[in-house]
């Protein structure tokens, strides 16, 4: 008996008992579908991540305040925080950094207009944010150097802020009050989505000198990016960043300096893990999907005692025996891995669409390929002790059961 005839027989098997049939594969189904899910999510999450890397550029170097919590010894100062007395050093004494760009992010900051209000974030930053960042603009303008050296109050807001607090009318220039400040709005940002754990459709920009010298009061900064003229360059760059800070800083490494380059492979690793974690859980349920075959198949085999015999009586091997159940059992699974995969794309598809691309996903050919091949290696594992306890039926008996 070939494959073909092999596989008519099976699937007519299965047609005979379909409420079981279908039973018997809801856990391969299950099972595939969560592995798909799991990495369309994963993949999701990774191609966004790239993708912005990507759209920063990898020349990037990126410094930010991060206090240690340790007590204070004699003889040992603290840093207190981060300043643009440091981005003008590491400008003069970094050959191989070409711009820095100094950020002031203010979380949680509360703005209002005509007595609506929204909590987003407030971002002092110079003119050159926009390009490194890859911000976009919907309507109107960025802040230009000018604005930055008068320390004018303008802004550029988010697509979410537009959207919350002037639905019905454009935004430019209209008056935006935050941290006790009235900013005068002059552009709009393109939506960019979430990346990250973090929401720029939620940002307002402000020139950095406006942000210090009307709301802070100092030359505090949190974050700073360095770029470099060749990618080439950036952990080299990194290092010398790193040797000016702590020079200027009495040995204190109260911030962290690392490249783009570097912080997108922990992304990475992180997200792999993540993946094979994730994997091992649909692993589990296709691993109960593979009993529930075992068991069906073992059933099977005593249902087709009599079958089983005839045919043996008739000619046929121990290999044909075993070769027909096997295909019986791969039919079963595979045939869950093929509903599996269209529901594990669905449900991605669906998540996608629901969060309008929040929360991405992306659905990988290899994936959709692994979950197919690995249900049928499931039907072929968990198949063959049926198989074999069939093949090694005596005729004589097998003919001889009721």
């Amino acid at each position: 008996m070939g494959f073909l005839q092999s596989l008519r027989v099976a699937l007519s098997c299965l047609a005979a008992n379909k409420l079981r049939s279908v039973l018997t594969m809801l856990g391969v189904i299950i099972g595939v579908a969560s592995v798909i899910t799991m990495v369309a999510f994963v993949e999701g999450i990774r191609n966004q991540v790239v993708k912005e890397f990507e759209e920063m550029g990898s020349r990037l170097v990126v410094i930010f305040f991060s206090p240690e919590e340790r007590k204070r010894g004699e003889g040992r100062t603290h840093i207190e925080y981060l300043t643009t007395d440091d981005a003008a050093a590491i400008r003069r004494e970094c050959p191989l950094v070409t711009e820095v760009s100094p950020e002031l992010p203010m979380d949680n900051t509360e703005f209002e207009v005509r007595g609506e209000e929204f909590k987003g974030k407030l971002i002092g930053c110079q003119p050159e944010f926009a390009r490194l960042h890859n911000v976009k603009l919907e309507e109107g303008r960025f802040f230009s150097q000018e604005d930055y050296d008068s320390w004018n109050k303008v802004c550029v807001v988010g697509a979410t802020v537009r959207k919350e607090l002037w639905p019905n009318e454009s935004p430019v220039g209209q008056t935006l009050r935050a941290q006790g400040v009235n900013f005068i709005v002059i552009g709009v940002a393109k939506r960019k989505g979430r990346a990250m754990g973090e929401d720029p459709d939620k940002d307002v920009y402000t020139p950095l000198t406006t942000t210090q010298k009307r709301i802070t009061g100092d030359k505090r900064v949190w974050v700073m990016w360095a770029q470099t003229a060749d990618v080439r360059d950036t952990e080299r760059a990194a290092d010398q960043v790193w040797a000016v800070l702590m020079r200027r800083h009495n040995n204190q490494p109260d911030f962290t300096v690392d490249s783009q380059s570097r912080i997108l492979q922990a992304v990475g690793r992180i997200l792999a893990m993540f993946g094979i974690v994730l994997g091992g859980v649909g692993g589990l349920s296709l691993l109960v999907g593979g009993i529930g075959i075992m068991n069906i198949m073992l059933v099977s085999v005593t249902e087709r005692t009599r079958e089983i015999g005839l045919r043996k009586a008739v000619g046929a091997k121990r290999r044909h025996i075993m070769f027909q159940f096997l295909t019986e059992a791969m039919t079963l699974s595979g045939i869950g891995g093929i509903l599996g995969v269209i529901l594990g794309a669905g449900l991605s598809w669906l998540v996608n669409t629901g969060t309008k691309g929040d929360m991405p996903t992306k659905v990988p050919i290899w994936a959709a390929l692994l979950g197919f091949f690995f249900a049928c290696g499931v039907g072929v594992f968990f198949g063959l002790y049926p198989a074999w306890r069939a093949a090694r039926m005596d005729p004589i008996e097998a003919l001889r059961h009721d």
